[in-house]
Parts: C-alpha cells; sequence; structure tokens
C-alpha cells in the first residue's frame, strides 16, 4: 500500500465544471466505451511486489489521456518503471510515494515509454532503441477535483481517467465482483488506483475502477466500490492532467 499522505494536497489547483454538463451526465458511463480507439484503457496493469500504485495509477491515466486527447492518433504508453526509478521527490519508489509528485514529474521532467508490467529495478533494456530524452512525454497542466461526486464524474466523462487514492482495509483483499463497501477488517494502508467510470448495480451506485494487481484479481483486475459517500476516502483525492501532445 504505497500511497502517502499528502498534507498539502488541499493547495493544489482544482479545476470546477460547469451546471451545463453535469445535468447532462448519464446514469452510467464507461471510458473504455466512450473511446474505443485507445486500447490503453482496457489494460490492467501489474505493480507486482512493488508498492509502487502512486506510480501506476498515474501512468494509466497519463496513458489514457495521451490518446484520448489526440483523438484516438497517438499510443503512448507511459512508464512506471522510469517514473519510480527516477522521480527523486516523488517519495521512496517502491516503499511508496506521493501521487500529485508524480504528475508534477510528467508535467517539468516527462516520463519516457514502457511495458505494462515492469520489474522495480533499476536496469538498461537492451530492447529501447530510443533516445531517453527526446522520447519523454509531458503534461501541460495538473490539477485537482474536488470531493463532490458530481464534478468527479463531469471530469471522467469529458476528459478521461483520473488517479484516485483510498484507504485500504482487510477485506478489499477478497473482494471478487460485488459493489465493495468495507464491512470488517483493519486498515492496511492507502492505496492508488486509476477511476475511468460509474454506474448503478442492484440499486447500489459505485465507481468503476482498474486496480493495478493484475488482470487475475477481482473482477479481471477491474472493482467497483460505493460512489458518492466518499467511501474509504475515495473521492477525497482525485488528480488529473492535460497532456502534451507530441
Amino acid at each position: 500500500m504505497g500511497a502517502w499522505e499528502d498534507e498539502n494536497f488541499w493547495q493544489y489547483p482544482k479545476v470546477e465544471h460547469d451546471a451545463e454538463l453535469i445535468a447532462s451526465l448519464p446514469e452510467s458511463f464507461d471510458a473504455r466505451d466512450k473511446w474505443p480507439n485507445c486500447p490503453s484503457l482496457n489494460e490492467i496493469r501489474d505493480q507486482g511486489s512493488c508498492g509502487s500504485c502512486w506510480a501506476f495509477g498515474a501512468v494509466a491515466a497519463m496513458t489514457d489521456r495521451y490518446c484520448i486527447y489526440s483523438n484516438g492518433t497517438k499510443n503512448f504508453h507511459f512508464s512506471a518503471q522510469d517514473l519510480t526509478s527516477c522521480c527523486s521527490h516523488c517519495g521512496a519508489g517502491c516503499y511508496g510515494g506521493l501521487p500529485w509528485q508524480a504528475w508534477v514529474y510528467w508535467r517539468d521532467t516527462g516520463i519516457v515509454s514502457g511495458v505494462p508490467t515492469p520489474k522495480c529495478v533499476k536496469f538498461c533494456d537492451s530492447s529501447y532503441n530510443s533516445d531517453y530524452d527526446k522520447d519523454k512525454r509531458r503534461g501541460k497542466s495538473i490539477y485537482t477535483i474536488s470531493s463532490d461526486e458530481e464534478q468527479i464524474k463531469a471530469e471522467l466523462f469529458k476528459n478521461g481517467p483520473v488517479e484516485v487514492s483510498f484507504v485500504v482495509y482487510e477485506d478489499f483483499l477478497d473482494y471478487k465482483k460485488e459493489v465493495y463497501k468495507h464491512t470488517v477488517g483493519s486498515q492496511i494502508g492507502k492505496h492508488a488506483v486509476k477511476m475511468l467510470g460509474w454506474g448503478v448495480e442492484n440499486g447500489q451506485k459505485y465507481w468503476l475502477i482498474a486496480n493495478s494487481w493484475n488482470p487475475d484479481w477481482g473482477d479481471k483486475g477491474y472493482f467497483k466500490i460505493l460512489r458518492g459517500e466518499n467511501h474509504c476516502n475515495i473521492e477525497s483525492k482525485v488528480i488529473a492532467g492535460e497532456p502534451l501532445i507530441k
């Protein structure tokens, strides 16, 4: 559980969406359906034993947004390994980090391309045939979204997936397919993931989220969590950004 608490989160830039957009939002939404030309939206990454969820949640959303903002014409797979290994101000790599700082690094320094499931080590990949600096892609702007349910929905609908952090309890580890609601077990840490939609199941509102624990976990790597109640603080730290298309 590698998402560190960020005491300065409330100070970061925030985007507010207008009432007209909010009024037009559907009852359910899945980014995979709206942007079918972006294959990364269907991808589940695998952080392995490395506590770098802060990086995986970030690059997953960045990768999707790069494709979305290019109108499906460019697919650039941002490297979790590059971010985990090279961002000195993000935290402690495999031992945890700050999600917001991952986005700062993306904007200010840039991140290279990489495979979906890197090992959490520093090494030179012989198959990497690009110039490191030329391969980097950056963010144009980064921002947060308020903990308001409708504002989060509007951001997802308009601009694509976001990175969110939440409190993890023991019962989450056994998740299968239902809408998750914490009932038993102790808190074991904080986790960062990619949010990509919302819906209603058996009368329960939920957020649709892609985890980074490989496709064998949960519902083929995805999970649903109670929506609209800031359950497990899932709505309290929402981060997004606009890519600089190159």
